[in-house]
């Protein structure tokens, strides 16, 4: 059987992935991820994209600002 995957939507936050998943880059290589749960930008100004860095909390960035 699969792992469940989950994604939660933080409110003016990252999503929030918890189970087995695979990440890869715009050319196809794999992106290494932590086993278990990942948080992923979803501001657009995190400078470890794809993750989530804080910088959401830094920039004031909101749910209902759009996403560059």
């Amino acid at each position: 059987m699969m792992e469940t995957v989950k994604i939660d939507i933080v409110k003016d936050g990252p999503y929030i992935v918890t189970g087995s998943v695979e990440l890869f880059d715009s050319d196809e290589k794999p992106v290494p991820v932590k086993a278990g749960k990942v948080a992923l930008c979803r501001c657009g100004r995190s400078a470890e994209k794809p993750f989530c860095d804080g910088t959401h909390r830094k920039s004031g960035w909101s749910d209902t600002e759009p996403t560059p």
